[in-house]
């Protein structure tokens, strides 16, 4: 396993996310609730794309399919070279911890962990020593200049700088993809400027592709392309 946030080459331009025809349709009872309609997007690798739309318009339930949270009903979903439909419930596990990295809204740090502890966490998912996932979690706190708050419990940190923890928690592992779901939701303007400044960063000097719901168009302004869906269709 490489080390986390390696400087990588530029990106290649191939497909990171391919996604043809796909459909998503949720049960209430008998009643089908179809929330993705004959969904087509492609998004290639090292791209930064903002999400937009209206509530309910399928937004959270795209980012679930690309991240592997869940699987299509119709169509093909392929990310980093996986067809999502055809993998078991484990071997999406393990797709999700070699190759996604998760960014919320909420910040879901644990309360009783130090900084540092909170970023290690993903960690104990793999055969590393304690040295080994200390070293990386360092690592990660030094990307997003969190190197001085390592020791400091999620409620003596801001609320940027806890999204700040949990976005190294995100990149730990060196994922391929970053998922994040309205990742300044929570935050005043200074720190949700400074959080996509950090998003940037790693878009442009680590190479990461990056999937952004956003509500707030300065935010999608950040992103290099911007899509809308409504109604569970691209528009």
């Amino acid at each position: 396993m490489s080390m986390p946030m390696e400087n990588r080459e530029a990106a290649t331009g191939r497909p990171m996310v391919e996604l043809r025809g796909v459909g998503k349709t949720f049960y209430r009872g008998r009643e089908p609730i179809v929330v993705l309609r004959g969904l087509d997007l492609e998004v290639a690798e090292g791209a930064f794309e903002a999400l937009m739309g209206p509530s309910g318009s399928g937004k959270s339930t795209l980012l679930n399919l690309i991240a592997g949270l869940d699987r299509p009903t119709s169509g093909k979903a392929v990310v980093a070279g996986s067809d999502l439909g055809a993998m078991s419930d484990s071997q999406l596990a393990k797709f999700r911890a070699r190759h996604v990295g998760f960014i919320f809204q909420a910040y879901n740090l644990i309360p009783v962990l130090t900084a540092l502890e909170n970023v290690e966490l993903p960690l104990l998912l793999h055969r590393l020593s304690s040295s080994e996932r200390r070293k990386r979690a360092q690592t990660a706190l030094r990307v997003v200049g969190l190197e001085d708050r390592m020791k400091h419990y999620p409620n003596q940190l801001s609320g940027g700088q806890e999204q700040r923890v949990a976005i190294a928690r995100a990149i730990v592992n060196d994922p391929t993809i970053l998922i994040c779901d309205e990742p300044t939701g929570d935050l005043d303007r200074q720190a949700a400027n400074e959080i996509m400044a950090l998003l940037e960063k790693l878009n442009r000097e680590f190479k990461k592709t990056i999937l952004m719901v956003t509500h707030d168009p300065q935010v999608a302004e950040r992103a290099s392309v911007t899509r809308r869906l409504d109604k569970g269709q691209l528009q």
